[in-house]
């Protein structure tokens, strides 16, 4: 029922609602589903796409005609055939490729609400044997255990990932994943891992940077703003009234104008109709021309269109200034449930937070490095930026003794052994001693090379005799 087929589909020429199987490249999802049925995960199988230079399903669909896919690769070619990991997992998690279509995939939480939460696959309603598949259900059921069995609630370390799914990279929009901090030995697992940008892992620094944020950074700086807002809704009301007129962009005065706008333009709207009676009723009893009635009837028609067009405009502004007044009433009531909150959680973070947006690490003008944290909160969107000071990742290591001198240090890695000065040193000796080798070995190796001249040059004079 949708305006274009999934990829590995076309629509029915006698049947719109019907799906025909794509001969031109139902062999790349058979091959797909194949990799993951011979055990790979979905970064394997993506790579092994990548490698054949196949169009992603975007572009393939730009090159069969659909509209809006376009802008995702002006200025950059090859990005027509980088698929991501989420168009090979779309693609193994559809039942639309076992011959079944799937619905209800985003419901709205109630008739009231915007927002569209996605529903887990086990969650959809599928209705079965609608089309042929590409592949058959038995190897469809198999892909999902096997995709299944490698969700994770930790990593292999024992860390606890919180931020999953709320992260993101300022710059591009990607996922921050929890990775280790290579080198480092720490009591808490949370000290030894940090946040980088998914896209930059990915294809490195040639599409964006790696926004690194220290796990424990990111933890304390979430936590504080909490607090500082349940503090805030329980404590300082002057604040909270603060906070609402700045987020509704519409003072109390602007907005009882713009309610006595719409009542004006409800009520010339009224008129209006009026007059399209009166005027109707003047044409039928012969009191005005055909010409003047055309002349009346377009004028009066072109302002009611006018006047439909501005009240749409402003019952919407008035709207979204109700409901971001309400939201922010829903958020503080909701957050002063968390006053004094020592810990979190990811079921504190998602009841909480829409997304979390990173920026890159940023040296000011004095020498240190702040961090940019935009929180974006559930019913009132983005209120204020956060500035952190980075951690740097050897201050919680404790001294060590230089194996040289004895003396003792603060170490910038868990594997160091020497002291600043003696490893200055040391560097400086091991430096010193490349070099010699360096120069003997190129002074070895011209010796053998004038060796071989000379006995070709012999060789070459008793050839001659």
């Amino acid at each position: 029922m949708g305006t274009y087929a999934p990829y590995g589909y076309i629509k029915d020429p006698a049947d719109h609602n019907h799906l025909l199987i794509d001969d031109k490249v139902a062999h790349v999802v058979r091959e797909i589903f194949e990799l993951a049925l011979e055990g790979n995960g979905i970064s394997k199988i993506r790579k092994h796409i990548n490698k054949q230079h196949i169009l992603r399903p975007a572009a393939y669909a730009v090159e069969q005609g659909a509209a809006g896919y376009e802008r995702y690769f002006e200025g950059n070619e090859e990005n027509r055939y980088i698929w991501s990991e989420n168009s090979v997992r779309g693609i193994l998690r559809s039942p639309i490729y076992a011959g079944n279509l799937a619905g209800y995939k985003r419901i709205a939480a109630n008739m009231k609400s915007r927002k569209r939460p996605s529903k887990l696959p086990e969650e959809w309603e599928v209705i079965p044997d609608t089309h042929e598949g590409i592949v058959t259900q038995e190897e469809f059921d198999t892909v999902q255990q096997l995709i299944t069995s490698r969700r994770l609630p930790e990593n292999k370390g024992g860390f606890e990932n919180i931020f999953a799914g709320v992260i993101k990279c300022a710059d591009c929009g990607y996922a921050l994943r929890a990775m280790s901090a290579n080198r480092r030995k720490r009591p808490d697992i949370i000290d030894c891992v940090q946040y980088t940008c998914n896209n930059y892992g990915r294809y490195g620094n040639v599409m964006c940077t790696a926004h690194a944020i220290e796990a424990r950074d990111l933890f304390n700086a979430v936590l504080a703003d909490i607090n500082r807002f349940a503090d805030m809704a329980v404590k300082d009301e002057r604040a909270v009234r603060a906070i609402e007129k700045r987020l509704t962009e519409t003072d109390q005065s602007r907005a009882k104008a713009m309610e006595k706008e719409r009542k004006k333009l409800n009520k010339r709207l009224a008129e209006l109709d009026r007059l399209f009676s009166s005027l109707y009723e003047d044409k039928v009893m012969e009191r005005i021309t055909e010409r003047n009635f055309e002349m009346m009837s377009g004028k009066y028609q072109k302002e009611q269109f006018e006047v439909e067009a501005r009240l749409k405009e402003v019952t919407e502004t008035l709207n979204e200034s109700y409901e971001k007044s309400q939201g922010i009433r829903d958020f503080l009531s909701l957050i002063r449930n968390y006053q004094g909150l020592k810990e979190l959680d990811a079921t504190i973070v998602n009841a909480l937070i829409d997304k979390i947006l990173v920026s890159e690490r940023e040296k000011m003008a004095d020498g240190t490095v702040r961090q940019e944290i935009k929180i974006y909160y559930k019913f009132i969107g983005f209120v204020g930026e956060l500035h952190i000071t980075p951690t740097k990742r050897w201050t919680a290591l404790s001294a060590k003794h230089c194996t040289v001198c004895g003396v003792e240090y603060v170490p910038h890695s868990a594997i160091s052994k020497y002291c600043p000065e003696c490893r200055g040193k040391i560097r400086k000796a091991q430096g010193t001693e490349t070099k010699r080798r360096s120069r003997e070995r190129n002074r070895q190796e011209c010796i053998e090379l004038s060796a071989k001249n000379d006995r070709l040059t012999l060789n070459s004079r008793k050839g001659g005799f």
